[in-house]
């Protein structure tokens, strides 16, 4: 059954919940909705009270402009807010890049999980890191 929640902003955010325990909230890519990661919510639902959810301008949800990274921020602020105020968060591709931010907001979010984040390294970090793997 899909439900909603009301962001900052007024746009209205598309979610749908399955399974019981802690609550995390999948955070799906710039071009995916909430159905993307419903394959893993269905996998994680005997341990964990999972949530997807159709991004802004996506899917259920509403859209309001002009766009902003803080008005998605606030978007899993009322997520987390619905679900019962505390989520871990899941974020692939753009959506880890959000789950990320989020957490470093100050967002009621204990744990954050991210896959494929697409953030690029300057020659120094790039020179940094090699230094690991060699």
């Amino acid at each position: 059954m899909e439900k909603n929640t009301l962001s900052r902003d007024g746009t209205r955010i598309a979610y749908e919940r399955t399974g019981r325990g802690p609550a995390v909230v999948l955070v799906s890519g710039a071009m995916s909705t909430g159905a993307t990661t419903a394959p893993l919510a269905a996998e994680l639902s005997d341990r964990f009270d999972v949530t997807v959810y159709d991004r802004r301008g996506r899917g259920g949800s509403g859209d309001t402009a002009p766009y902003a990274v803080e008005r998605e921020i606030e978007d899993l602020a009322a997520l987390i807010e619905a679900v019962g105020g505390e989520a871990s968060l899941y974020g692939m591709s753009s959506g880890g890049a959000l789950a990320l931010r989020a957490a470093a907001s100050g967002l009621p979010v204990p744990r954050v999980a991210v896959y494929e984040v697409p953030y690029a390294m300057d020659d120094a970090a790039a020179r940094s890191a090699a230094q690991y793997t060699e």
